[in-house]
């Protein structure tokens, strides 16, 4: 983990560097327009819309961007000014709802998508008790190794320095899937632990571009994710340390999600100073019907509270994200729609439909339960969104969002 610093180095200096990276590069088109990583820094992580993603780690070509000691993007060495940073952010320049008809075809502007498929579905085995709602994704993680269809699954896992703060962790093996069952509701910067070399004791002695992989993240990290494996809009011809590992992403499972939280703010302020509930007492966290549920080690009810009472908690940019059931993945799973210890699983693409194919046998399902509970949420979180975001929403618009766009509807100097 790096300092947070501020090394944007000169723009002349910048700007011969950004000529001289573009040579042969057509996705650095716009050099009259150079953006640099301290106009992602001040349009979003110093005002705090930051939603931890990981995506500008991830994008950056000279692995230039890192993660500070606060936990957030920060500048390691000289910026180029290539820009990339700013296009994939899903709170700066990257368009998030064009990704979505990009991805999925125009029907999932709408509603809540166009589904292949919906299932409520739970685990019978033992080990569900610790999982989270149906322990679905635990299963098609499993299963999906099991089959090698994949070689790893970026997950999140506990940190050893903080209890119920996450960070990402690569399992490549079923019983490192089940240990780690269940959700934490703090960002991972996934994206920025897509290193392959960071995981190679892990992984099969193969050529990088042989390795598949699962990524479970939240749905703006599933939407920048496919972005940045777009043919046309990727990484182009120089590459960062995160291009094996974002192109070995086979399958995506995103998580339903209105809001995420920062852990500090949620673990430590909320719930241990505010209202004496100490991490380390806590089995279980969730979010069902409104409500954030707080289970002891034992199962006993440690909080029940309305979530709304935590707003102060939550990552701001994540009001501008209108994506509740993460219409770029294969599948998306969540607890809304579905009756108790059921998850809500909806099947998005031909690579979800043989995930959940695989993983069905085993499984208790019926369809889903209530439809109307999921196009309720998300008919609410595109409302959210569209009352916090302040650039147009406009899925036929171009892919990314202008710098100079960003500063002309934010209100900026």
């Amino acid at each position: 983990m790096s300092e947070r610093v501020h090394l944007p180095g000169t723009p002349e200096e910048g700007a011969e560097l950004a000529a001289f990276n573009s040579v042969g590069d057509p996705n650095l088109e716009r050099q009259h327009l150079t953006t640099w990583f301290e106009d992602l820094d001040r349009a979003v992580i110093d005002v705090d819309r930051c939603v931890q993603c990981g995506a500008c780690v991830a994008a950056c070509p000279t692995d230039s961007i890192g993660v500070g000691e606060d936990g957030l993007p920060s500048l390691v060495k000289l910026c180029i000014g290539c820009g990339r940073c700013w296009d994939y952010c899903p709170r700066g320049g990257l368009r998030y709802e064009r990704q979505w008809t990009i991805t999925g075809g125009e029907d999932n502007v709408s509603g809540a998508g166009d589904p292949i498929t919906e299932f409520s579905a739970k685990v019978a085995a033992d080990w569900h008790a610790d999982a989270q709602d149906g322990g679905v994704v635990t299963s098609v993680l499993c299963h999906l190794l099991e089959a090698d269809e994949i070689d790893g699954a970026l997950i999140a896992t506990e940190s050893e320095d903080a209890p119920w703060k996450a960070e990402s962790y690569l399992a490549t093996a079923p019983e490192e899937l089940i240990a780690n069952a269940g959700s934490f509701y703090n960002q991972t910067l996934a994206l920025a632990d897509l290193d392959l070399e960071r995981w190679a004791h892990k992984l099969p002695d193969e050529p990088w571009e042989e390795i598949d992989l699962a990524l479970v993240g939240t749905p703006c990290e599933i939407q920048t994710v496919r972005a940045l494996q777009d043919a046309e809009s990727g990484f182009g011809s120089d590459f960062g340390a995160h291009e094996a590992g974002v192109r070995a992403v086979e399958y995506a499972i995103a998580l339903m999600c209105t809001k995420n939280f920062d852990h500090e703010r949620l673990i430590v302020e909320e719930l241990h100073e505010k209202r004496d509930v100490d991490p380390r007492d806590i089995g279980k966290l969730d979010v069902i019907h409104g409500k954030l549920l707080v289970d002891g080690r034992e199962g006993d009810r440690l909080l029940e509270e309305d979530i709304e009472e935590f707003h102060d908690a939550a990552l701001a940019g994540c009001d501008e994200c209108a994506d509740f059931t993460g219409y770029c993945a294969d599948l998306a799973v969540g607890s809304v729609g579905s009756g108790d210890e059921y998850s809500s699983v909806i099947v998005r693409t031909e690579r979800g439909l043989r995930a959940w194919e695989l993983t069905a046998p085993d499984l208790d399902y019926h369809d889903l339960e209530d439809r109307s509970e999921i196009g309720g949420l998300q008919s609410w979180d595109k409302k959210t969104a569209f009352d916090a975001l302040q650039r147009p929403f406009d899925p036929e618009a171009p892919l990314h969002v202008e710098f100079r766009e960003h500063l002309e509807h934010y209100g900026e100097e």
